[in-house]
């Protein structure tokens, strides 16, 4: 386990109420390092929680899944290349239910594979095509809390949503750049009230639906600023609703933002490079119950985990006099 130094990169705009707390996050800790062995990775994609404190990871150039707690102590580890029940041909999503069942988008085999917490194979629906409940590269899963499953679809540019044993609900989205459609759609989450929110990757946007389909708003455009998204690839919802991106795109996109359900910028973390707190094309994201994030540190092989860290209180501007922003 590695633990040197942290980082914080804070948000907070000067307002005249009497303070301003600037939301920041730090690193925490992170684990695995390239490699087959139990804890490396080769490209970890996606990453889950579960309601007992367990991590999953998709391994997806291993062709795997591997669950750790969260400190990063290697548990299990199931999936090898192949069609078969409980292999995988480039696994990319994964999702947990509230009964501790796993799903993952096993991308190249065009289908959803559902597990026990230990990797003991269950069910699994899907084949390739462009039909209801059939898929072309579907790359992210999500489970609501009544246990039904969304998948991007993202080759067919759409999403489906099933029950949680693979029968089929409703589809939505079309190739293209208006409000409800998709450039292959990646990541996906939903919140506590069943709104879903969907990595419009290609579109350089997020999108956010009701749980019946219902477009409901978007935010996002090409570039580094704050709130722009270039390239974003997985999403995850925290318990205040609050909603975390992770891009890839150019150097200055490595990094996590967190918006408000309505897409209002709040903060980010993460910059380019190999050292702890650095990103290189982050994708898989999730958030516990205390808030700490966890993010798939693909090119670098790993996973971290980055915690909010103490605001700080910051005085109001007032006239000929601007207070520092900095320590």
């Amino acid at each position: 386990m590695h633990r040197l130094g942290w980082m914080c990169l804070c948000a907070c705009m000067l307002v005249t109420t009497p303070l301003c707390a600037q939301e920041c996050y730090e690193y925490d800790s992170q684990w695995g390092h390239y490699g087959i062995g139990e804890g490396e990775f080769n490209l970890p994609d996606d990453v889950a929680l579960d309601g007992r404190g367990n991590v999953y990871v998709v391994d997806t150039d291993n062709h795997r899944v591997q669950k750790f707690t969260t400190d990063g102590t290697f548990v299990c580890q199931w999936g090898s290349f192949g069609s078969g029940d409980g292999q995988f041909d480039l696994p990319h999503g994964v999702a947990v239910d509230g009964g501790g069942y796993v799903y993952v988008a096993d991308a190249g085999n065009d289908r959803i594979q559902k597990f026990t917490s230990s990797g003991g194979y269950l069910t699994q629906w899907g084949h390739s095509g462009s039909g209801e409940g059939e898929f072309y590269s579907p790359y992210g899963v999500a489970v609501d809390g009544s246990g039904d499953v969304y998948v991007t679809d993202t080759y067919n540019h759409r999403i489906q949503k099933f029950g949680a044993t693979g029968g089929f609900k409703l589809k939505w989205g079309s190739h293209g750049s208006g409000n409800g459609q998709f450039e292959l759609p990646d990541g996906i989450a939903v919140d506590g009230s069943g709104n879903v929110y969907v990595a419009d990757s290609y579109n350089h946007r997020m999108q956010k639906f009701g749980s019946d389909s219902t477009y409901v708003t978007q935010w996002g455009s090409v570039g580094c600023g704050d709130g722009q998204t270039y390239w974003p690839r997985r999403v995850a919802v925290d318990a205040s609703g609050d909603v975390y991106v992770t891009e890839v795109g150019t150097p200055c996109n490595n990094r996590v933002q967190k918006f408000t359900s309505s897409g209002g910028y709040l903060a980010q973390f993460g910059s380019f490079g190999s050292g702890d707190g650095q990103l290189y094309s982050p994708t898989g994201v999730a958030v516990d119950a205390s808030g700490t994030v966890y993010v798939g540190d693909t090119r670098n092989y790993r996973v971290q985990k980055f915690r909010l860290c103490l605001p700080i209180a910051v005085q109001p501007a007032t006239w000929g006099h601007v207070k520092s922003l900095y320590r």
